[in-house]
């Protein structure tokens, strides 16, 4: 409970954000950053819990993002209908991609190039299909009504996308709880002993697949109501499959609070280079660069893990029983 509590507060601080920020800068600053946080978030459970390093988280984010694009511009589907089968369409290819992976026996580097193919793939077939816009890509209309998922004011699309963090973090802390993430980690630390003691290795990865893609499938639907375009570059680029797997690594892989604080440190140390130095090519990929291998070095647990060592280390210090005054005299 004390773990469902601590979310509660988390989001609750940040929900209060647009009470004294009125900024549309910071706001969309913000925005940005949850919903890198989110796509974080899917492969934090995939590659965090489950120690399956994907590279090509991007086919999940550009799913979600083309399907509830083309079913709006094409179809005239209504903006939330999009989003759902954005997901549902993001969690199918994660079925996918997991079923032929994980079925041949693929692990490790194996898994992790076999994610930038496929990822790589549907950047190529985007680029060139009529059906998403080929180099042209899809802009969806501009309709600031609530009912078509677009609104005027940016701290409404700030709390929706607080709102699918929060969502992200329960189902994060549901499954670290639950005896799918107690075999999940198993897999994770070793997977031919887990396989010995029953575990049914491959369907529990398929499981983190879909559930890791569904999360991030729904980073791509938000892009895409946010900024009413995509096209293959943004939708299936390098840029979120590197976003993803750096902010929880950065913040704490493997943990509920990872991806969320690995994305806000990350972006605010970039956003602050560039105020510094100008919008510099590749200046953000040097600072996450920078970061990662400072907390590789000195905080191989990430951010998160590093406070919670601080935390039981001086609680064990506060804690520790002290020695009566006569005793520590003669002692």
């Amino acid at each position: 409970m004390k773990a469902f509590v601590a979310i509660a507060i988390v989001v609750a601080a940040l929900a209060c954000v647009p009470v004294f920020v009125h900024s549309n800068v910071v706001l969309n600053f913000l925005v940005v950053t949850l919903m890198i946080a989110l796509a974080g978030q899917g492969w934090n459970i995939l590659g965090g819990y489950g120690g399956q390093y994907s590279f090509g988280h991007a086919a999940f984010f550009g799913t979600g993002a083309y399907t509830t694009a083309i079913l709006q511009a094409d179809y005239g589907v209504n903006g939330w209908l999009g989003f759902a089968a954005g997901i549902a369409a993001g969690a199918a290819v994660g079925a996918i991609i997991g079923g032929l992976a994980f079925r041949a026996g693929l692990r490790s580097s194996y898994f992790a190039l076999v994610t930038l193919a496929f990822a790589e793939v549907l950047r190529i077939l985007a680029s060139v299909a009529p059906i998403t816009g080929a180099g042209v890509g899809i802009l969806i209309k501009l309709d600031l009504r609530a009912q078509a998922f677009q609104f005027q004011s940016r701290a409404i699309f700030y709390l929706v996308i607080l709102a699918l963090v929060a969502v992200a973090l329960i189902i994060t802390q549901l499954l670290e709880r639950s005896r799918f993430g107690v075999w999940l980690i198993a897999v994770r630390e070793n997977e031919d002993a887990a396989m010995a003691l029953g575990v049914n290795a491959t369907a529990i990865k398929l499981g983190a697949m879909i559930v890791s893609a569904a999360i991030t499938a729904a980073a791509g639907c938000f892009y895409m109501q946010y900024f009413l375009f995509i096209d293959a570059g943004l939708g299936y680029g390098t840029w979120i499959s590197i976003e993803a797997l750096l902010t929880p690594i950065i913040g704490g892989v493997g943990t509920v609070f990872g991806a969320l604080v690995g994305a806000l440190m990350v972006k605010s140390l970039g956003e602050g280079a560039k105020l510094i130095a100008g919008d510099a090519p590749g200046l953000d990929l040097m600072i996450y660069g920078a970061v990662l291998v400072l907390v590789i070095r000195y905080a191989p647990r990430g951010i998160v893990g590093a406070l919670a060592d601080i935390y039981a280390h001086v609680t064990r210090r506060f804690a520790a029983p002290r020695k009566p005054a006569a005793e520590a005299a003669h002692g």
